[in-house]
């Protein structure tokens, strides 16, 4: 697993899953935590279970019905697997979860420990606003808060149209430098630069985490992109 780097008060939790770990079985190998990707239902309860062992969670994470949005709920109140791409919690032993596998997950907490969340910020969710609409649900000041980036696929892996690179300059012309290039009228997007445009927008200045690829680090990470058939790895993050 990885502890995020980050200065967190010492009332936050949070970890991110790698593949390894687990019980699953090829294509999913080895910590699969999705019950949607075509996966043994028993092997992922017990890699759940194993997770929820392992990191010390102290309860079961509120997973989501994730759908490339910008909807935002909150945890202690979002009921049996919600449609959302991010979810908060001002309430201690409540665990915000996110699965990725090239998508980028992004933890945010509050200076004080008053609050968490995670976000699921694809390409869709960030240009949809999933970053903004998070730190709004959060309240308070955004210059009061965390933000940590987690594995996704690199800068040199994401290759796009030029219709994605136009969701993002035409509302924030800065992005325009996460975007490279390519022959064909294809770009190479940075996601992690893509986030740090969106949340520095919106007054969160404290980011960490950022340079993993989820696409090259074949035993580390799982990669939609790379494998379509394959698992998904979790970022959680949870007030104690």
């Amino acid at each position: 697993m990885i502890i995020p780097d980050w200065p967190a008060p010492d009332n936050v939790r949070a970890v991110s899953t790698t593949r390894g770990g687990g019980i699953s079985r090829p294509p999913y190998d080895s910590l699969n935590l999705a019950d949607h990707v075509g996966d043994s239902a028993a092997a992922v309860r017990a890699n759940r279970d194993g997770l929820r062992q392992q990191a010390h969670l102290p309860a079961e994470p509120m997973w989501l019905k994730q759908v490339h949005g910008a909807c935002v709920i909150d945890a202690a109140k979002g009921g049996e697997r919600p449609a959302a791409d991010a979810s908060y919690s001002r309430q201690a032993g409540v665990v915000c979860a996110v699965m990725t596998a090239d998508c980028l997950p992004v933890l945010l907490c509050a200076r004080e420990g008053s609050g968490v969340a995670a976000a699921h910020a694809g390409w869709r969710g960030l240009a949809s606003g999933v970053l903004e609409a998070t730190v709004a649900a959060l309240g308070g000041d955004p210059r009061r808060l965390l933000a940590w980036l987690g594995p996704a696929i690199g800068p040199a892996a994401f290759e796009v149209g030029a219709e994605v690179r136009e969701a993002f300059v035409k509302t924030h012309p800065e992005a325009a430098a996460a975007f490279v290039s390519q022959a064909g009228g294809r770009w190479l997007a940075d996601l992690y630069q893509l986030a740090r445009v969106r949340l520095q927008a919106v007054g969160v200045e404290a980011i960490y985490g950022g340079g993993c690829c989820t696409f090259t680090d074949r035993e580390r990470f799982y990669s939609f992109r790379r494998d379509p058939l394959t698992g998904r790895m979790a970022s959680l993050v949870w007030l104690q």
